[in-house]
């Protein structure tokens, strides 16, 4: 099965604290309140990297059951809001935002 969904990749963060308050505090309920249609959010923190300190600090997943889903809600003023917070607080630069279609086998 494919699904999509909107990547937002945080690179390190300045200050890990204020970031990790602001991210858990601010941001999650935002996104969870503001961005409709979307299926679940996976939000993942990268604790090590065999390349060095990783690139990223946190990734976040946030899956909807099409594109046009996908395009609804980016385009909506609760997708935009939710946007303008990510940059708003990361810290160590603008976060990477990516799309992707991802296709699953369970075993």
């Amino acid at each position: 099965m494919t699904t999509v969904k909107l990547i937002v990749a945080y690179p390190q963060p300045t200050d890990v604290e204020a970031f990790e308050k602001a991210y858990q505090e601010e941001h999650v309920p935002l996104a969870i309140r503001n961005l409709q249609g979307m299926t679940k959010i996976v939000a993942t923190k990268i604790v090590a990297s065999p390349q060095g300190v990783p690139t990223f600090y946190r990734m976040a997943e946030v899956h909807f059951p099409s594109m046009q889903a996908l395009e609804h809600c980016a385009g909506s003023e609760g997708g935009k809001a939710t946007l303008a917070n990510a940059m708003k607080i990361s810290s160590g630069g603008p976060p990477a935002i990516m799309i992707a279609e991802e296709d699953t086998s369970r075993f």
